[in-house]
């Protein structure tokens, strides 16, 4: 069996709750922090924490804002999150058919 090169992989999207935040950014233009929340089914401090590393990776746009008094932030996937995305996704489809 041929070996296969897994580090074209990023190390960003090891983790299952990463992975699911840029698969529901690159498929919406912006979901805000509840939407997100309910669609990975997750608590607020553990998505807080993986959405602060995507941002802090510049792979996912923050915006701040209200609607009426309560606060209201959004999640847009960035250029530089979509190509590391992409790019991860490749590899991991890559290796996949390597497998075969």
């Amino acid at each position: 069996m041929e070996s296969v090169n897994i580090n074209n992989l990023n190390k960003i999207f090891d983790h299952r709750i990463r992975v699911g935040i840029m698969s529901a950014l690159s498929v919406n233009d912006f979901l805000s922090f509840n939407d997100l929340k309910d669609l990975l089914q997750l608590t607020d401090g553990n998505l807080a924490s993986h959405l602060k590393n995507l941002e802090e990776n510049e792979y996912i746009l923050v915006k701040k804002g209200f609607i009426g008094r309560k606060t209201n932030t959004t999640y847009s996937i960035t250029k530089k999150g979509s190509q590391a995305f992409q790019k991860h996704l490749e590899a991991l489809e890559k290796i996949i058919r390597q497998l075969k």
